[in-house]
């Protein structure tokens, strides 16, 4: 048992080092994105336990959608889980509001949901809620930021919309 949370929070500081330095973590295949709409509910209990809970925004190795072998560090809010995995919305400070009009034929459908502590800068961000991932949760960083529930609800109705 104490291997194995060794190995856990070994497993977990070599995925925030290489993360920061912008290499991906050695770490299970990806499954490819979670399809449908899961059960999300909001469960204000962050850093209690061993798997981030709904609601906190972590840090993680995002695939891109066009290459799974490729990606990058970014924020997440995670909505629920899936069997082993956890499922994640990406999150962006870019200003998505014009997309539509600037990119008729993208997909994506994004959320505003202001700022936070997990953007060190101060930024509005943005939850993308049409592409909802699976994140392992041993390569995860989890910083303390929580999305409050009035904000969480927003982007599940939207999650839920989107599906």
């Amino acid at each position: 048992m104490a291997i194995q949370g060794l190995r856990s929070q070994f497993t977990r500081m070599m995925g925030r080092i290489l993360g920061r330095i912008g290499l991906r973590p050695a770490e299970r295949a990806y499954p490819n994105d979670f399809q449908g709409v899961p059960k999300i509910s909001y469960r204000r209990n962050p850093g209690s336990g061993e798997v981030a809970d709904t609601g906190e925004i972590v840090w993680t190795w995002v695939t891109y959608e066009e290459d799974h072998r490729q990606g990058k560090d970014r924020p997440v809010l995670v909505i629920g889980h899936d069997g082993p995995w956890l499922l994640a919305l990406p999150l962006s400070s870019k200003d998505h509001d014009h997309d539509a009009v600037q990119h008729p034929n993208a997909r994506s459908q994004w959320t505003d949901i202001g700022s936070g502590p997990w953007d060190k800068r101060g930024r509005a961000n943005a939850v993308r809620v049409d592409r909802i991932l699976r994140i392992d949760p041993d390569g995860i960083r989890r910083e303390g930021a929580v999305l409050d529930k009035r904000r969480f609800n927003t982007v599940a109705a939207a999650v839920r919309n989107a599906g």
